[in-house]
């Protein structure tokens, strides 16, 4: 550049950009469970899907899905600041499936399994203002779900140590007092069904993480607030929302 050059902003947005890679931990290894992608399950639970309102998914028809960009992850005990554009952040807790392989195909139920690298748990943060909103007028909800730090996850635990998770009990925790407890049989549609109805729509990856829907109990964070978020005997999440 030279010194009578008039857009001196204009050489450093021409560098190629250094773009961080989302990543979550690993429970027990050094190494690092690298993110592709985050597809959420909705109406999985029928009591949640209840108190929004809505009809719960039959287990004759495709799940909900929506997703969340993969730089949404939010590490353990992280602190996340208010986020903007709402009044009303909510919290859903669910079961986090991580992908350790992935399939150009339909992946058969029966083979589903064989897919995933381990399990977590993690908290699909909503700005619910704006998601009713969007309902509301017809129109696609994304920015009540896909938005900055909107995915708190706890460090993964590889299968080979956990075995995968049928009937444990999910729970969050706000400030010391329970708001969503519900064991994971109470799912509408398992893991290897919610993969098996992915790939029909997309080509799972490894480094895809699945949130697989949240039971009965959201309801509003406030600044201040303190989480606990558990899969019992599997995994546990703290964090805040910053005062």
């Amino acid at each position: 550049m030279s010194a009578g050059d008039p857009h001196p902003e204009a050489a450093g947005a021409s560098r190629v950009p250094h773009v961080e890679q989302p990543e979550v931990a690993i429970r027990g290894r050094a190494g690092i469970f690298p993110v592709h992608r985050i597809y959420c399950v909705g109406r999985n639970f029928a009591d949640h899907a209840k108190e929004m309102g809505a009809e719960p998914s039959k287990p004759s028809e495709p799940p909900v899905f929506f997703m969340k960009p993969a730089d949404a992850v939010v590490a353990d005990g992280a602190t996340i600041p208010y986020p903007r554009g709402t009044s009303e952040l909510h919290h859903e807790v669910e079961l986090v499936v991580a992908l350790g392989a992935g399939s150009d195909g339909v992946v058969a139920v029966e083979d589903a399994l064989a897919l995933v690298f381990g399990y977590s748990v993690g908290i699909d943060l909503t700005r619910r203002d704006l998601q009713a909103r969007a309902k509301a007028r017809g129109l696609p909800w994304d920015t009540g779900k896909g938005f900055d730090r909107s995915a708190p996850v706890a460090a993964i635990v590889p299968v080979a140590e956990s075995g995968h998770p049928v009937d444990a009990v999910l729970s969050l925790t706000v400030n010391d007092r329970v708001l969503q407890r519900a064991p994971l049989s109470e799912m509408i549609f398992g893991v290897a069904e919610v993969l098996h109805e992915l790939s029909k729509l997309y080509d799972l990856r490894a480094g895809d993480l699945v949130f697989m829907g949240t039971p009965a109990g959201v309801g509003p964070l406030r600044p201040g607030d303190r989480y606990l978020a558990a899969v019992e005997g599997l995994a546990t999440l703290t964090g805040a929302i910053a005062a």
